[in-house]
C-alpha cells in the first residue's frame, strides 16, 4: 500500500491571490473606460452650480457641490484600481512615511476615543510611492479603528525580514468571520452602511504595484494585516554580498 499526502495550502493561497488580482484587473479597466466620461459632466455641473449660487438657495447648491465632490473621491479611489495606475517610487524609508502621518492617525483615533501606537522597528529601505503608501495606511488603519469598541488601540510595527520590509496593522476588533475573509480585498464589497467597499481593493492594488503581498491573521483577539515589501535589489546585493 502506497499513501502519498500533497500539502496544497500554498497552492491554494497562491489562487486566492491570482483570483483576487483578476478581479482587480477587471475593475481596473473598467475604471479607465468610464471615470474620464463620468468626470466631464460632473465638472460642468459643479461649475454652473458655483455660479448660480446667488439664484438659488445657496444651501441647496452647497449640498449639491458637496455631493459632486463626494462622487468625484470614489470616481478617484476607482481610478487607482487600474492596473496602468502611475506609480512614483523611489528609494524611501518607510517608517519616516508612518512618522509623518501619526498624528493624523492620532488625532482621528482620539475623536473615537481610541489610541494608535507605534513599534517601529529596523527597516531596509523600500522602493516606495510615499502618496500610495500614505493611503494605504490610512485607508488600513481606518478599517482598525472602525472595528475595534471605544478603548481599542491600533498598533502599527515594522521590522526587517531578509530581502523584505514588513509592515503589520494590528487591531483589537473582534476579528473577521471566514465567510467575510475570503472576500477581503474585493472591489465594492463592504460591511459598513457608509462604505464604498474600494478601501482595502485600493490597498491590495497599490500593494500589488509594489510588487508587495498582504497576509491577514484573524480571531476573536483581533485582526492582523502584514504587508511584505520586497527590498531594493541593489541593497539586497550589498547585504549578500
Amino acid at each position: 500500500m502506497l499513501c502519498v499526502i500533497n500539502d496544497i495550502t500554498e497552492r491554494v493561497r497562491m489562487d486566492k491571490q491570482i483570483a483576487r488580482l483578476g478581479q482587480l484587473n477587471l475593475i481596473g479597466e473598467m475604471a479607465a473606460g468610464i471615470a474620464h466620461e463620468i468626470r466631464n459632466p460632473m465638472t460642468t455641473v459643479r461649475g454652473f452650480l458655483q455660479l448660480s449660487k446667488t439664484g438659488v438657495n445657496r444651501e441647496f447648491a452647497d449640498i449639491m457641490i458637496q455631493e459632486l465632490d463626494r462622487a468625484n473621491a470614489i470616481i478617484t479611489e476607482f481610478l487607482s484600481l487600474a492596473k496602468n495606475t502611475y506609480s512614483n517610487q523611489k528609494p524611501q524609508q518607510l517608517n519616516g512615511i508612518i512618522e509623518y502621518l501619526f498624528p493624523l492617525m492620532e488625532a482621528e483615533a482620539v475623536l473615537m476615543d481610541k489610541r494608535v501606537e507605534l513599534e517601529l522597528g529596523d527597516c531596509p529601505e523600500l522602493m516606495l510611492d510615499e502618496k500610495e503608501i500614505r493611503q494605504l495606511v490610512l485607508n488600513m488603519v481606518n478599517n482598525g479603528l472602525d472595528a475595534m469598541e471605544p478603548g481599542g488601540v491600533v498598533t502599527l510595527r515594522t521590522y526587517a525580514e531578509p530581502n523584505a520590509g514588513v509592515l503589520e496593522i494590528i487591531d483589537q476588533g473582534s476579528g473577521i468571520p471566514d465567510d467575510i475573509l475570503d472576500k477581503i480585498g474585493t472591489p465594492f464589497f463592504t460591511t459598513k452602511d457608509s462604505g464604498t467597499g474600494l478601501g482595502l481593493a485600493v490597498c491590495y492594488s497599490i500593494a500589488n504595484r509594489h510588487k508587495a503581498m498582504i497576509d491577514v491573521r484573524t480571531g476573536k483577539g483581533g485582526t492582523t494585516f502584514t504587508i511584505r515589501f520586497p527590498q531594493r535589489r541593489d541593497e539586497s546585493t550589498n547585504l549578500g554580498g
